[in-house]
């Protein structure tokens, strides 16, 4: 494990939003879900590709609060452009559970 400065760590902005909209992303190489989640006025509504199918289905997201690194460059994966890194942790099976609160917060609060 390579060890990082307090500096490294406030480079990356992490904060919370809402997941707006969630649909299947069929054109991907492996399963995921197309997401588009809200992270408040200041940084607005940012579209990301997820491969969390193991664990979620599209209706099932929208509402769902996550944290996402926000200050990643934007990468195109297929057609959709993912503006938006979402967490997650991997379970035993290999599936991504989402890294959310565990109440509700207003979005795009940072992770402090």
């Amino acid at each position: 494990m390579t060890e990082i400065s307090f500096d490294d760590f406030l480079a990356v902005d992490i904060r919370v939003g809402t997941i707006t909209r969630a649909e299947d992303f069929p054109e991907a190489r492996k399963p995921a879900i197309k997401l588009w989640v809200d992270f408040g006025d200041e940084i607005g509504e940012k579209k990301s590709s997820a491969q969390i199918t193991a664990h979620y289905r599209p209706e099932s997201l929208v509402g769902k609060q996550v944290m996402g690194v926000v200050n990643f460059p934007p990468r195109q994966i297929g057609p959709v452009r993912s503006e938006v890194l979402i967490l997650g942790l991997h379970d035993a099976d290999g599936g991504v559970v989402l890294v959310g609160p565990d109440q509700a917060i207003a979005n795009g609060e940072r992770l402090c």
